[in-house]
C-alpha cells in the first residue's frame, strides 16, 4: 500500500525527474541487502501500473530490470517481480502484445518456481498472467496453452482458497484461446469438470464465482447446446443455486453427449469422498447416483460395482 501510494505520488508530481531516480534506484535491485531488493521492486512493481513510465520511455528498462529479478534468492522479489510485469497490462497494456512471448515466459517460470513452498509466487503468476491474457498475441499463448493448463490443476482442490481462486479463475480465462487446439484443450475441460461442479459447493464464496466463470467459459467448447445453456443461464455471478436441481440435469446432459465418459467421471468423483470439505463429500456421491440415473443400459457395463461400493 505504501509503494502504491508513493508511486502515485510520483507518477503526478515527479514527472521529468524519474528517470533519474529509476536509474538511481537500478542498482539496488541487486542489493546484497534483502530489504533493498524487496523495496524496490516493490516500488517498481507499483510504477510499471503507471503508463507515466511508457511515456517517459522507462518501460522497457524498467521490464527488464524487474524480469531480471525472476532469480532472486527471496521469494518477496520474486513475487513482487512478477506482480510488476502483470502491472504492465493496466499501465501499458499497448504494449503488452509487443513483449507478450516474454510476459508469458515469465510468468509460467513463476508457476514452475521450485523453492516456493507456500505458493506464493505461483499465486502472483497466476494471477498477473489472467490480468496480461485480454492484451497478448493468441499465437503467444498457443504454445504455453496445455502446460499452463496442467500445471495449474492440482491448485483447483489446494487448501489455500486464494489459489483455488486465482487457478480456477485462469483456467476460465485460457478458455479464449482454446479453438486452435480445440480436441486437447478440451480434454483438460473434461479433466477439471467433475472438480469444477463440485467445488460449486466450496466453503468459500469467492471461489464459488471462480467455478461458475470457469464453467460459463467451458460451455461453449463442449459441443453440448443443453450443457451451454445450463451453464450460462443458472452460473450467473450473483445468482443463487439449487444445486441438487441443477447437477440433476447436469448430468442429463453429460450422459446424453458423453455417455463413454461414464467410468471417467465416476472415478474422479470418488476421489472425492475424502474431501476436507463436508459439502463437497456429500456432492461426490450425488454426482455420482445422478450420472448412474441418465445413463442408458448399454453403457452401465462400465461401472465398476465393487469399486463404487467400496467407495475407493
Amino acid at each position: 500500500t505504501r509503494a502504491a501510494s508513493v508511486r502515485s505520488a510520483m507518477a503526478r508530481h515527479a514527472g521529468p525527474r524519474l528517470p533519474l531516480i529509476v536509474k538511481n534506484l537500478i542498482p539496488t535491485l541487486s542489493s546484497v541487502f534483502e530489504s533493498q531488493r524487496i523495496t524496490t521492486t516493490a516500488f517498481f512493481a507499483e510504477l510499471l501500473n503507471s503508463n507515466v513510465v511508457n511515456d517517459l520511455l522507462l518501460l522497457e528498462t524498467m521490464m527488464d530490470n524487474v524480469t531480471g529479478r525472476q532469480k532472486d534468492a527471496c521469494i518477496l522479489v520474486r513475487m513482487l517481480a512478477l506482480r510488476g510485469l502483470g502491472n504492465i497490462a493496466s499501465g501499458s497494456p499497448e504494449k503488452v502484445r509487443k513483449h507478450g512471448a516474454k510476459l508469458l515466459a515469465s510468468m509460467v517460470n513463476g508457476m514452475d518456481d521450485k523453492d516456493d513452498p507456500h505458493n506464493l509466487v505461483a499465486l502472483e503468476a497466476m494471477s498477473s498472467l489472467s490480468k496480461l491474457l485480454d492484451h497478448v498475441e493468441e499465437r503467444d499463448i498457443q504454445s504455453m496453452l496445455l502446460h499452463i493448463a496442467i500445471r495449474i490443476r492440482p491448485f483447483f482442490d489446494s487448501e489455500q482458497s486464494d489459489l483455488r481462486q486465482s487457478s480456477i479463475l485462469l483456467f476460465g480465462n485460457l478458455t479464449k484461446f482454446s479453438e486452435c487446439n480445440c480436441e486437447v484443450f478440451f480434454e483438460q475441460i473434461l479433466n477439471g469438470l467433475v472438480t469444477l461442479l463440485l467445488h460449486l459447493q466450496d466453503p468459500k464464496p469467492e471461489v464459488v464465482k471462480a467455478c461458475k466463470f470457469a464453467l460459463r467459459m467451458c460451455g461453449p467448447n463442449m459441443g453440448c447446446e443443453g450443457l451451454c445453456d445450463m451453464f450460462l443461464n443458472h452460473l450467473q455471478e450473483d445468482r443463487s443455486l439449487h444445486y441438487g436441481e441443477f447437477m440433476n440435469n447436469v448430468c442429463k446432459h453429460l450422459m446424453q453427449s458423453y455417455p463413454e465418459m461414464l467410468n471417467r467421471l465416476i472415478l474422479t468423483n470418488l476421489f472425492y469422498f475424502k474431501s476436507n470439505w463436508v459439502d463437497i463429500r456429500a456432492a461426490a456421491p450425488m454426482f455420482i447416483g445422478f450420472l448412474v440415473l441418465h445413463v442408458d443400459e448399454d453403457h452401465c457395463q462400465q461401472v465398476d460395482l465393487d469399486q463404487l461400493i467400496s467407495g475407493e
